[in-house]
């Protein structure tokens, strides 16, 4: 009684054509336009993308950077011990 997926319901007047999944060209253009446009995808992501890691990425630095500053003994601290 059990249906698969897809079959839970008839669709009436309509008419569907499926292709076998072992039918299909699944790599088919995948270096001659899969590639490309991958690349344009990506390059059109980069603008939304880059500028918060950049900062991102600069905070970081900058805060690390003074953390070690902060670290450091101060010379002048330990000028009169003996």
């Amino acid at each position: 009684m059990a249906k698969g997926f897809g079959e839970l319901y008839k669709l009436r007047g309509i008419i569907t054509y499926r292709i076998s999944h072992f039918e299909q060209k699944v790599f088919k253009g995948i270096i001659s336009h899969g590639f490309f446009n991958s690349l344009r995808r990506i390059l059109e992501q980069a603008p939304y993308v880059v500028p918060p890691l950049a900062i991102a990425y600069i905070i970081i630095d900058q805060a690390e950077k003074e953390h070690h500053k902060l670290m450091l003994k101060n010379p002048a601290d330990f000028e009169n011990d003996k």
